[in-house]
């Protein structure tokens, strides 16, 4: 268990920063039109759902 601890451990918390260091640093080399955040669209809502547009619950069968 010490050998998890000391070593094994340590170890997998570099790596995933080391690979969080690099997925974030990679946005350099993107063309400057992909590092840009993605658009945010309008998105409209027709209707609401009520409970009566829903369908009947069904009973539970697992018993």
């Amino acid at each position: 268990m010490a050998i998890f601890r000391q070593y094994i451990a340590p170890l997998l918390v570099v790596l995933v920063f080391v690979f969080a260091l690099v997925a974030v640093s990679a946005r350099i080399f993107l063309p400057s039109d992909m590092a840009a955040p993605a658009p945010i669209e309008n998105i409209e809502v027709t209707s609401q759902l009520t409970p009566t547009d829903l369908p009947p619950a069904t009973p539970n069968l697992a018993s």
